[in-house]
């Protein structure tokens, strides 16, 4: 009988639909191994030739505990190669502070709404969007966040995307919990084809993601590489009630190169802001790099 042991498995839950990558060993030859029989012996002997992985999730997940356990804090990351098809996680469903980069599901919940009452945003509406998106303006994310029914309807539109791990804050919106893995299935519904926005809302939620004010535009962007086009939404908050120190976190989208990598890292109880974003910059960076190199030789 054919013997197939399965040595890891990484699905992105609802962010792949039931898609999921698995490495197996079969007859007991690890994976990266090419077989082939040898010439000129009796029997047939079958010689086994070692190949260097495309990608190895195991070794990168040592990697990225090893630098985490030197920094200080606690950090998650999750990521995916939507073209490649390969997808990562270290913590990804460890919860952590939102802070900003709930303004992302706060527009995709106006939009939602928006569209079930079959109505566009008004001019005010996508002036606070912009502010709310583009600068990180939190007038215009307690504005939103009020006009959407505040938690009871941040939760309602998150069942429609899938988020079963938000917990939405029921007046601040920043002291709301999240998962990276959350987070990356909202990037994921804001870049892929179906799901409950319309091409156009998806579209415009992008769009403020890739135009926000340079000095905001640090994080995930990190990882991308010229010419590459980068969408993202970022967040910072020092924790009182939730934890010590600082949340710093970012989310996002970086296209370009024959790739298509959604990303989200996550961040608590950094010393400082500045300590915070150089470990989601690192960490993104890492996580990236390797899921381009297992893109490159895959192809």
């Amino acid at each position: 009988m054919r013997r197939s042991v399965t040595v890891l498995g990484i699905a992105i839950g609802a962010v792949a639909a039931g898609t999921g990558i698995t490495w197996t060993m079969t007859h007991g030859h690890p994976p990266g191994t090419v077989h082939r029989p040898e010439h000129g012996s009796s029997g047939g002997r079958v010689v086994t030739v070692a190949k260097a992985p495309m990608f190895d999730p195991l070794r990168l997940r040592g990697n990225v505990l090893a630098y985490l356990r030197d920094r200080p804090g606690r950090a998650g990351v999750m990521a995916a190669d939507l073209r490649g098809g390969t997808a990562f996680g270290v913590n990804e469903t460890s919860r952590f502070v939102t802070a900003s980069v709930i303004k992302v599901d706060i527009l995709a919940a106006l939009l939602l709404q928006h569209q079930r009452q079959g109505v566009g945003l008004s001019d005010g509406e996508r002036s606070l969007a912009g502010r709310m998106i583009r600068k990180s303006d939190n007038d215009a994310a307690d504005a939103l966040y009020a006009d959407i029914g505040r938690d009871a309807g941040l939760q309602n539109a998150n069942a429609a995307f899938g988020l079963g791990h938000t917990v939405p804050y029921p007046v601040s919106w920043g002291s709301s919990w999240t998962t990276p893995a959350d987070q990356v299935r909202l990037v994921r519904m804001l870049a892929a084809d179906g799901g409950p926005l319309t091409a156009a809302n998806r579209r415009y939620v992008l769009g403020l993601m890739g135009s926000v004010t340079p000095s905001q535009a640090w994080g995930i962007s990190a990882a991308a590489r010229p010419g590459e086009k980068v969408a993202l939404k970022n967040g910072w908050v020092p924790l009182r009630y939730e934890g010590n120190g600082w949340a710093v976190n970012s989310i996002g989208r970086i296209t370009g190169g024959g790739h298509d990598f959604v990303v989200a890292v996550f961040s608590g109880d950094s010393p400082t802001m500045a300590a915070g974003v150089a470990t989601v910059e690192h960490v993104s960076s890492m996580v990236v790099s390797a899921l381009r190199e297992a893109g490159r030789e895959a192809g």
